[in-house]
């Protein structure tokens, strides 16, 4: 495998309700060229979405709590019922305290749920990978849904990321995951030594996002 390609659809307009499944299965079909090829659709439709395609679907978030009495939240439990393989947590979009990711990674592993977790500093990166997550993905603050690409802005920064989490986690891959947009830059990354990119609206809300997706991954 090349490396890992996951797809935040975010709640994008573009890739919410209805047009989540559409832009979905035009995903599904994409010519994927060696590449693990993973999505993130909006909550709501997270279950038509795994229902009507075939590709492996991550929740955008996961709470620290059971199946009970836990009004809007989401549970690790639930999402593994319904068909999730994985979850992405502390996006800079919905911060996690440190105390409850920890917990939050615990049960997704006992639901054999994978996780992504967002960081946006080395600091918080060697916090997070005490937790020993499946990918850390490293996005500076500053760079997020820019047109800059933190390969091409910090790259000395992605090679010390990716030294500090292989020195306390081996099992740990890193992703690249801000201001994504061409193959240069999934390639950059790659040669930096991540496994793969992190990716918002660069794809989701392209003129014609598979064709964007299979340009990408040529």
């Amino acid at each position: 495998m090349k490396g890992t390609i996951i797809l935040n659809f975010k709640i994008y307009k573009e890739a919410s309700g209805k047009k989540a499944v559409a832009l979905a299965k035009k995903l599904s079909k994409t010519k994927r060229n060696g590449y693990e090829l993973i999505i993130a659709p909006s909550l709501l439709t997270t279950k038509d979405v795994i229902d009507n395609c075939n590709i492996p679907v991550f929740s955008q978030h996961t709470d620290h709590v059971p199946l009970g009495a836990h009004t809007g939240r989401i549970s690790a439990n639930e999402l593994k019922e319904i068909g999730v393989t994985g979850s992405i947590l502390n996006h800079s979009e919905r911060k996690i305290p440190i105390k409850y990711l920890g917990e939050i990674i615990k049960d997704c592993k006992k639901n054999k749920l994978k996780t992504v977790v967002c960081a946006s500093t080395l600091s918080e990166i060697k916090k997070v990978t005490e937790f020993k997550p499946d990918f850390i993905a490293y996005e500076p603050k500053e760079l997020i849904g820019g047109e800059i690409s933190v390969t091409s802005a910090k790259p000395d920064l992605i090679v010390k990321a990716v030294e500090l989490v292989k020195s306390v986690s081996r099992r740990t891959k890193v992703l690249c995951g801000a201001g994504v947009h061409n193959k240069e830059d999934l390639g950059q990354a790659l040669l930096l030594g991540c496994s793969g990119v992190l990716i918002g609206h660069s794809v989701p809300k392209a003129r014609d996002p598979k064709k964007f997706l299979e340009g990408m991954l040529m």
